[in-house]
């Protein structure tokens, strides 16, 4: 993700940051409400998803391992994001071959390779519902995320971030929710988290954001967990979030957070995408 992140910084935050029970709930899609922009994944087998709506950024070294130090080469090879002919789109971080050479930030050569997907420039949330059904990887050394950065132009942290969903390394159960902004970013950003009933890798979830004027609800499976408002910043409560946010789905390996890969790491480690849906106003 784009910052170095400080484990026990944000496992305090989230103790005192959770709300769990507290969030106000949601307003929640009606059946007979539509999304404004959706992806099904549907296609055959090993086809990569639609440039019409999905960028694929590559690289490791020229990205400064993309903010955390990590170890894998983003690629466009359809063995890291391609579709399953089943309904899913398959984001997996695999050991490179010996012979790769991919130049990583912090080594001389990647030891990974992965997938890094966004929607910048062509599918953007306003206000409304972002929802994600999916399987997240578990394991040491991987941080799966889906996630939203802001259109505004502005350098990060200013951009504003929405994380809503990572998963980190040895915490197999837990999802955390975080923003970042201008003044609350790194281990400041401020979130909180749910412990699911088993691994996130055992089952898919709908993890989703409520984005509604000057009011953000993260939830799993319809549940809210933290609600975030601009008189829960620091000051000078600087909200950056009334404006498009685009998409992000990735699996990162190793870095500051969630620390290195090891010998019980899965490989592949795959995020299983059963559908994207944006509900509300947007940019399609």
């Amino acid at each position: 993700m784009n910052r170095r992140t400080v484990l026990a910084v944000v496992l305090a935050l989230s103790g005192l940051l959770c709300g769990c029970g507290s969030a106000e709930e949601p307003p929640s899609p009606s059946a007979r409400e539509k999304p404004f922009w959706q992806a099904e994944f549907d296609g055959e087998a090993a086809t990569r998803p639609s440039e019409e709506s999905w960028n694929t950024e590559t690289g490791n070294r020229d990205a400064e391992g993309w903010g955390n130090n990590e170890l894998q080469y983003y690629t466009d090879e359809a063995a890291n994001s391609g579709l399953d002919g089943e309904g899913h789109l398959l984001i997996s971080a695999r050991p490179a071959p010996a012979d790769a050479r991919l130049p990583c930030y912090t080594q001389e050569f990647c030891t990974w390779t992965s997938a890094r997907l966004t929607t910048e420039g062509k599918v953007a949330l306003t206000h409304g519902r972002a929802e994600i059904r999916a399987k997240l990887p578990t394991g040491t050394g991987l941080l799966p995320a889906i996630w939203m950065l802001g259109d505004n132009g502005a350098e990060w942290p200013a951009q504003g971030e929405i994380d809503i969903c990572e998963v980190v390394g040895r915490e197999p159960r837990t999802v955390y929710g975080t923003a970042h902004g201008p003044t609350y970013f790194n281990e400041n950003g401020i979130g909180g988290s749910l412990t699911l009933p088993a691994d996130a890798s055992q089952a898919f979830h709908t993890y989703a954001v409520d984005k509604q004027p000057r009011r953000i609800t993260w939830s799993v499976d319809g549940k809210p967990y933290f609600t975030l408002t601009p008189s829960k910043l620091p000051a000078p409560r600087d909200w950056v979030f009334e404006q498009d946010m685009h998409l992000l789905l990735n699996v990162a390996v190793g870095g500051d957070w969630p620390g290195p890969p090891d010998a019980s790491t899965p490989s592949p480690a795959t995020m299983t995408i059963d559908y994207v849906r944006l509900y509300g106003k947007g940019r399609a």
